[in-house]
Formats: structure tokens, C-alpha cells, sequence
């Protein structure tokens, strides 16, 4: 006998099987019980939740000839009829590929002949939000006055598209998501049924994977089972699998954005692209570990909402206090917006890098999230005793830096810098292709170090060209000038003619390691 999958195989037969849905369970059985059941139904909520799955059990329970506690019997000609898909008191029809007014036509022509056997005829319509709206005009008049023995049980995912006229003539019974703890434990059942040794901790990663669904969740356990047959599936198998990521490195990369070490991000992305991880599920599951943390950081009562162990759930509580709410908010909504967009791009990396460099570079994003996080690090700053960079500290600094050792070139950082002169450093590319063809080569993998008395910028080509150096500053000047607005002296040296290869040079926050190529169009 071929092969089937779990979600079918152990597919409830009764309503105490269903898991997650009492308050629906309930409603139902005590209608059946009272014999006080309604001629149409509609059943809403996410996919995987037991909405076909209550009504097939509802359809076998009316006609039940030996109901027990509202529950079908199981025994009788009708629910074996039922069950088996021979009987013609149960009709489903699948609205998304049968949503023609001719469709609904015909069940108006069937309901006038009273069932054969049983008590009622049960029509399920899956899906009825695809239904045309000729074909829901069509079903209004038999959905309003149905003979006594008809029964209208509509499923749907997307409740807001159907008419209101047809919501009004139903009974609405809403789905609810079923929680990781009721998943985790209708798992281990099954697991236990079937004789498969599982980690129950692999469990509750896919009992969170399933994002409420009990069928996703028996799909990607059976997944799962598949690839590591006849082995014990652990939890690094099943984040193997899923493409996922350990919590241990979404600790490990929010200190290091809280750190402002992009260097280290960037590589540990890079690690996690190698070990073949799914950058989607990655930034899914990246937010959430954000959202455990803010829920943290309004207070220990917040903590019930949050199913991590108590070891993560004492870290986590550490990591919370390394950043202001309003800053993690800001990376919820960086990564938000990232999660929305990764979806459909054929880039997805250098969307997962960019949104990385976003939060290690608050400064490189003008917005008011950005400037309210870089006044919080000032302030952090001041609180430590370290003063905001005047002219006399960078002086000091590069004083310092000229005393290393001899041979060595000696590094500042941008921060340390003028305003003119880092916003001419920032748009220095920009600059250079606004020049002419000759200049842009030349100028091209050019050095950078600010005058001595700090009223411009030193540029030293990578090679000895034949270029008229006072010429080739002017170009520059008058470029910034009329291109951005900038007023600023520039020289221009040739490796040849620089004699200051002894003074510090700016340091650019070299990241050339992670970079594998440069790609350049010229205009």
C-alpha cells in the first residue's frame, strides 16, 4: 500500500480529536445533542486549523443513526458511507475551481430531492470566497429558505471578500491559531503512535514553524522524518532541514549590531549563507527573537508571553538592556520592512547585508529613528566620561597616531573628521564620476588624508600617473562646487610626490575581506 502522509493518515475521526477548537467543538456537539442545528454554517480562519476537517466530522454526526455525546458513531451504515466517500448525503465541492453561476445552478436543482437515506444532505463548500458574485447571487435565495433537511457548511480563509448578505443567513464560527504548546503535544502523540524517536525540542521548533497550523506542522514533521529516516531526529536535523537558525546566533548577531561591529556581522551572514541556511526563514524568525526582547524590556510580567527555556529566557533579559526600546523598535521596523521585500527579490543577500548596515550605521540612514538612536549613543558617550570629538581631540588623536612605528600607515577614523570634509569623503564616488573620463580612471582606488591644518583633503592616486596635479585638485573643487554645493581645498599626489606618507591616513572602515569583486558602470 503506497504511502500516506501524516496530516491524512491521523486526520480526526471525532470531535474529541480536534485540538485547539473547543469553543467550536462545544457550540456543535450541544446543537446536536439538543437536535437545534442550523441550516448554514461558515467556518473561518487560517489555513490548517480544522475547518473541513469539523465539518466532515458535523456531517457524519446529523446523520449518525447511534449518535454517542453528540459525536458520530462510527459504526453505522451512514458513517462508514460517509467515511468512505460513497455516500450522496455529503457533497463537497471546491468553490475555487467550481465559482460559475451554472455550478450553484445545479445544487439549487439537487436540494429539492429529499436524501435517499439519513437525515440530511450537507453541502461543503471549501473555498467559497472565490465563488463569482453571480454565483453568491445565485446561492442567496437557497441559502435563505433551504428545505428542512439541507444543511450549508462554507469554509474560507478570507471571510472580508464574501457578500454581507451571505454572512448575515450564516452561523460565523471563527478558527482560532492553534498554540505551539497544543502542536507540540498533538506531535508527540502521533510520534508516540508511530514509533519515531524525537527531540521535544525539535518538536517545539516546528510547532513554532507551523505559525498556528496543525497540517503545516504534520507536513514539515513528516518532511523532516523523511530526510533523517530511521535515525532520531534531533533539533539541529530539523533546523537542517528547515533552512533555520540556531537562537544562539541570533544572541550572537544582535550583540554585534548592538556593538556596531559590522566587520563580524557581515561575516557571521556569511556563514550562515555557506551552511545553506534560508535567508526568508532567517529574517522571519530574526524579528521575532527582536520582538522577545522589547516584550522583555516592558517589564518581567511580559515574560509569561514568551516560550524560550530559562536559560535563553536570562540571556535575552541581559540583551534587553543593551539597547533603548526606541531603538529596538527601529530594527523591527528596518526588518520588517526587509521581510515584506525579500520575498520576490533575486537579491536577497545584499537586501539581508544592506538592512545590517542600517543598524550598525544609524548614521548612514536620515531618518528620525536613525538621529534619535545617534543622540542616544552621544548621550551613552557623555555618561561614560568620553567627550564629543572637538578639533583640539582630533589633534590630540593624530598626534598619537603619527607617533606609531615608522613604516606603518597611520589610521584615523572618519568621526575624527570636520563635518565638510567626511560629507566630501562620502560622496567622493559620486564626485569622481562627475568628472571627465581621464580623471575618473585616475582617480579611482585614490587614498585619502586630511591637510595638515585642516582646511581640506590630501588625495593620493594608487599609481604614478602622468596628471597635472594642480590641474586635476581643480577639476575636483569645481565639480563639488557646482555638482553638490561643496567648498572645500583639495590636493592631489602621486605616489611619486606624496612625502607624507609618515602622517595618518583615514581610515575608510575597510570591510575589503567581505567583499568578493568591484563592479563598476561607468556612464
Amino acid at each position: 500500500m503506497s504511502y500516506t502522509a501524516l496530516y491524512r493518515k491521523f486526520r480526526p475521526a471525532e470531535f474529541s480529536d480536534v485540538k485547539g477548537q473547543d469553543h467550536i467543538v462545544t457550540t456543535l456537539k450541544n446543537q446536536i445533542c439538543a437536535d437545534r442545528i442550523g441550516h448554514a454554517y461558515l467556518f473561518c480562519g487560517t489555513r490548517g486549523t480544522g475547518k473541513t476537517t469539523i465539518a466532515k466530522i458535523f456531517a457524519r454526526a446529523v446523520n449518525c443513526e447511534h449518535p454517542v455525546d453528540g459525536n458520530p458513531c462510527g459504526e453505522c451504515a451512514s458513517c462508514r458511507a460517509i467515511a468512505a466517500g460513497t455516500s450522496m448525503n455529503v457533497i463537497e465541492i471546491d468553490a475555487a475551481s467550481n465559482n460559475g453561476v451554472d455550478n450553484i445552478r445545479e445544487i439549487r436543482e439537487e436540494v429539492a430531492y429529499s436524501p435517499a437515506e439519513g437525515k440530511y444532505k450537507v453541502y461543503i463548500i471549501d473555498e467559497v470566497h472565490m465563488l463569482s458574485i453571480g454565483a453568491f447571487n445565485a446561492l442567496l435565495k437557497t441559502l435563505e429558505e433551504p428545505p428542512s433537511y439541507v444543511i450549508f457548511i462554507l469554509a474560507t480563509t478570507e471571510a472580508n471578500k464574501i457578500p454581507i448578505t451571505i454572512l448575515s443567513r450564516c452561523q460565523r464560527y471563527d478558527f482560532r491559531r492553534i498554540t505551539v504548546e497544543t502542536i507540540t503535544g498533538r506531535l508527540r502523540e502521533l510520534m508516540d503512535k508511530e514509533q519515531v524517536e524525537v527531540e521535544e525540542r525539535a518538536l517545539e521548533y516546528i510547532a513554532k514553524a507551523a505559525d498556528g497550523s496543525m497540517r503545516d506542522a504534520l507536513s514539515l514533521l513528516d518532511q523532516c522524518i523523511a530526510f533523517y529516516l530511521g535515525q532520531k531526529l534531533t533539533y539541529d536535523h530539523v533546523l537542517d532541514v528547515l533552512g533555520a537558525v540556531d537562537m544562539d546566533v541570533f544572541s550572537g548577531f544582535f550583540r554585534q549590531i548592538c556593538a556596531r561591529d559590522l566587520k563580524s556581522v557581515i561575516r557571521e551572514l556569511d556563514q550562515i549563507i555557506l551552511q545553506g541556511r534560508e535567508l526568508s526563514q532567517f529574517v522571519t524568525d530574526f524579528i521575532w527573537y527582536l520582538r522577545n526582547l522589547l516584550m522583555l524590556e516592558n517589564g518581567r510580567e511580559m515574560e509569561a508571553v514568551i516560550d524560550v527555556s530559562d536559560e535563553n529566557l536570562a540571556r535575552m533579559r541581559e540583551e534587553a538592556r543593551l539597547v533603548k526600546p526606541e531603538e529596538l523598535m527601529r530594527y523591527i521596523r528596518i526588518f520588517s520592512e526587509l521581510s515584506g521585500q525579500i520575498r520576490y527579490a533575486t537579491q536577497k543577500r545584499v537586501m539581508v547585508e544592506m538592512a545590517m548596515v542600517k543598524l550598525c550605521r544609524p548614521a548612514m540612514e536620515p531618518n528620525y529613528d536613525s538621529i534619535l538612536q545617534r543622540l542616544s549613543e552621544l548621550e551613552k558617550r557623555m555618561e561614560q566620561g568620553i567627550p564629543a570629538a572637538s578639533r583640539e581631540n582630533r589633534e590630540e588623536d593624530q598626534e598619537e597616531n603619527t607617533a606609531a612605528p615608522s613604516g606603518e600607515k597611520r589610521k584615523i577614523s572618519p568621526e575624527l573628521l570636520p563635518a565638510d570634509i567626511k560629507t566630501f569623503l562620502d560622496r567622493f564616488q559620486d564626485i569622481r564620476k562627475k568628472t571627465g573620463s581621464w580623471a575618473r580612471q585616475v582617480l579611482k582606488n585614490a587614498g585619502f588624508r586630511e591637510l595638515p591644518d585642516h582646511s581640506g583633503v590630501q588625495i593620493i592616486l594608487c599609481r604614478d600617473y602622468a596628471v597635472d596635479e594642480q590641474a586635476l585638485a581643480e577639476e575636483i573643487e569645481q565639480t563639488a562646487a557646482q555638482e553638490f554645493q561643496m567648498d572645500i581645498r583639495v590636493q592631489v599626489r602621486t605616489p611619486q610626490t606624496d612625502a607624507g606618507s609618515q602622517e595618518p591616513w583615514i581610515d575608510m572602515d575597510d570591510l575589503s575581506d567581505s567583499i568578493d569583486m568591484e563592479i563598476e558602470i561607468e556612464g
